[in-house]
């Protein structure tokens, strides 16, 4: 997109606060927004503004968009908000650029992850899980998303997989006048089906075919083909067959071999139909097993061994390089016809001994999947519930499988004791294969919820509700808190406890416990009660002194909180009183005083 364009735009129909980029990609790029209406991060996609001169791709994005905000599902990515802003370029000329806002995912895109290499086994069949399980939800929904590749996917921080983009391609798809300009917008051709590739109809089973595609990159850090050019990867997509990817990284099992090669069949038909199917097999397959499907399927795999010698038979399928012309640029020259040169007799021998390959070895592969059957290289994974960790290890390594120690709550089994065994006990596996082991770290511990200011019985449901069982409800005294609230837990708040725990309530009861304060002074007998919440009114007695409180209106014991106590204390002054002289002496004096002054 032109910088000018996306400079152009601060606030999209008048809601959404544009900011930084945080993604591009060949039709669009991605910004971080601010919904200024809800107050809430979003992720607002800009796509290319000559996306929408043709009418029909307005109409078609409307739609897809419209589609795709119905489907509300933990695996894909919401969109909230679709349309068109009228935006000025620095030109002057004004330009449509469609907008698509979604939820803004906090984590990484799938890409990124891969480009760091490889990805565990594990966590490559559960990040495709995922997917598949995003898929399942919109293909229910009659949603083909038809661009199924590691940009399109986000993994949380927490590892949550989420899928974004539904809609999209098939807006540009339905709209574009040839693969070439698809595979320009799109932006890789390493992810098509051969039927994309071909420009035929597309249905779930592409989104399948890609999604093996994927599967194969997280398996072993690269797409199943390579090429110099778009032509040349969709060429071998329609008439080449892939690598088994433990070919790459020998730590792939053959079971996971079997499910990524399922995936990426030629002939939809004989592809997973649907991506329930592809994940329960998946599933199947990181167990250990190898799904009945994927053998039968190697009994049809002479048909693909000539495919990929060869290239496709022109008996049975359309010229591939008639389909892919439309791929090379329009001043290139158009690659000549393929045609078929070898005699006839060739292809016979060459089927013969390929079909008589595969017999052996699929021979060979069950045999050593049959109980009591075939060579040493597999062994039958022992039973070590109920036995420590280090003793289920120790069996596991006499049978020259590794444990990997994996643990769980359980409510049942006891701490530190193997609940089972992941393929479980009795399977049979190849040597060496990864055997993992489910330990019991006992009930699952919860934090007691903080209870203090509640009611009762608002108090008894919080503790019900976290699986808490109520205990004793215990009544005390405070100064402040209400009659009938919660003062306190045992076991404490925050501490970490398993489901049901009894707990214990303290409740208040609304009233004080009031000490005896007489003979105390009364400064010290007023702080002791206005400590305890209660009014005190002194009452002074002048009859006695020394300050000392001689009564209080209510008797040690209970009273309600907040009541008024009556203190009578003693008041009168405790220094001596000079005793009052005589009139007599006092007028004798002064009359003598005056005398004298009259004698003079």
């Amino acid at each position: 997109m032109p910088e000018g364009v996306t400079a152009g735009i601060t606030l999209l129909a008048n809601r959404y606060e544009i900011g930084e980029v945080i993604g591009r990609g060949g039709m669009a790029t991605v910004h971080l927004g601010n919904d200024t209406r809800l107050g809430r991060k979003v992720a607002v996609k800009l796509l290319k503004p000559s996306l929408a001169n043709d009418p029909a791709f307005r109409t078609r994005f409307r739609q897809e968009a419209q589609a795709a905000a119905r489907m509300a599902h933990p695996t894909i990515v919401r969109v909230y908000d679709a349309g068109e802003e009228t935006v000025t370029e620095t030109s002057g000329a004004e330009v449509q650029v469609p907008f698509i806002v979604m939820e803004y995912v906090e984590g990484r895109p799938l890409s990124d992850i891969i480009g760091d290499g490889p990805v565990a086994p594990d966590e490559a069949v559960r990040i495709t899980e995922g997917i598949l399980t995003a898929l399942e939800y919109s293909h229910r929904a009659g949603v083909v998303h038809r661009d199924i590749k590691p940009a399109n996917v986000m993994v949380t921080h927490s590892g949550q997989v989420k899928v974004m983009d539904f809609g999209i391609a098939r807006a540009i798809t339905d709209t574009s006048a040839t693969v070439a300009q698809t595979t320009s917008i799109l932006g890789t051709a390493s992810y098509f089906s051969p039927e994309q590739a071909r420009g035929e109809t597309v249905d779930a089973r592409t989104d399948v075919y890609s999604t093996g595609v994927v599967l194969f990159e997280l398996l072993t850090g690269r797409p199943p083909f390579l090429g110099d050019s778009p032509v040349a990867v969709a060429y071998q997509h329609v008439s080449e067959q892939p690598v088994a990817p433990s070919s790459l990284v020998p730590e792939v099992s053959p079971a996971l071999d079997a499910v990524t090669l399922h995936a990426l069949v030629k002939d939809r038909t004989r592809r997973y139909q649907n991506a329930a199917e592809f994940r329960t097999e998946l599933q199947q397959a990181a167990a250990g097993h190898v799904p009945a499907s994927t053998r039968k399927l190697q009994h049809q795999a002479a048909n693909d061994a000539s495919t990929m010698l060869f290239g496709v038979n022109p008996r049975t399928t359309s010229n591939p390089a008639v389909a892919f012309r439309e791929l090379e640029d329009d001043t290139a020259e158009h690659r000549p016809q393929r045609t078929q040169n070898r005699p006839p007799v060739a292809w016979i021998w060459v089927g013969i001994i390929l079909t008589a390959a595969v017999i052996v070895a699929v021979v060979f592969f069950v045999a050593n999947l049959q109980p009591g059957k075939g060579p040493v290289s597999s062994v039958s994974v022992p039973n070590v519930a109920g036995a420590t960790y280090d003793s289920a290890a120790s069996a596991l390594d006499k049978r020259d499988l590794v444990a990997v120690k994996v643990e769980e709550n359980s409510d049942d089994v006891e701490k530190g004791t193997v609940i089972r065994t992941e393929p479980g006990a009795g399977t049979k596996v190849g040597r060496s294969q990864n055997v993992r082991v489910i330990v019991s770290l006992g009930p699952q511990q919860i934090a007691v919820p903080d209870l203090a200011g509640q009611a009762q019985d608002a108090a008894e449901k919080t503790l019900t509700d976290a699986g808490f069982t109520v205990g004793a409800i215990n009544s005390d005294y405070s100064p402040d808190v209400p009659e009938g609230t919660v003062m306190s837990t045992d076991p404490a708040s925050t501490s970490q406890h398993a489901k049901g725990t009894v707990v214990n309530l303290t409740v208040s009861n609304g009233k004080v416990e009031l000490p005896n304060v007489t003979q105390q002074p009364f400064s010290t007998a007023n702080a002791t009660l206005a400590g305890l919440g209660l009014t005190v009114t002194p009452a002074p007695a002048y009859s006695c002194t020394g300050g000392t409180v001689t009564q209080q209106s209510a008797p040690a014991g209970d009273i309600a909180q907040g009541s008024t106590v009556v203190l009578t204390y003693c008041a009168a002054s405790s220094q001596p009183t000079q005793p009052p002289a005589s009139g007599g002496d006092n007028g004798g004096d002064n009359a003598g005083d005056g005398g004298g002054g009259d004698g003079q």
